[in-house]
């Protein structure tokens, strides 16, 4: 579960499925298009905020587990994951849900947690082959 408030000064601090590292998220409603910033280490990545509830309405209508299949941008994502609805373009926002080039990918990895976090989904916290479902 995450601490904060999901503010800029008082960011939800989360882990990952694993638990094996720490990162902080804050919806920024100023950006444009609203955005789920995400601060890991140095590296600073950005989804549409509407990704909580895209994500949900997915797994809600997929109705089961759905494996995680977090990759980076530069690589290829598992067919049938939730990586690969966040870059398809068959999703609501017709492509990435990953705001800033170059840093698109990962949303399977930081994206889940934030959910479980909200109470929206059950997320695995296996070493690998993590897996998620509405609640």
């Amino acid at each position: 579960m995450a601490t904060g408030s999901g503010t800029k000064a008082d960011p939800w601090v989360l882990k990952t499925p694993p638990g094996t590292s720490a990162y902080t998220m804050y919806r920024d409603d100023t950006s444009d298009p609203p955005a789920i910033v995400c601060q890991v280490g140095s590296t600073q990545l950005k989804y549409h905020a509407r990704a909580i509830d895209d994500l949900h309405a997915m797994l809600k209508k997929h109705g089961d587990w759905m494996e995680l299949g977090a990759a980076d941008e530069q690589k290829d994502a598992k067919p049938g994951t939730v990586e690969a609805w966040g870059r398809d373009s068959s999703n609501p926002v017709g492509g990435w849900y990953g705001l800033r080039k170059g840093y698109r990918g990962r949303f399977g990895m930081y994206m889940p947690p934030l959910l479980e976090a909200l109470g929206l989904v059950e997320l695995t916290h296996d070493a690998k082959g993590n897996r998620m479902r509405a609640k």
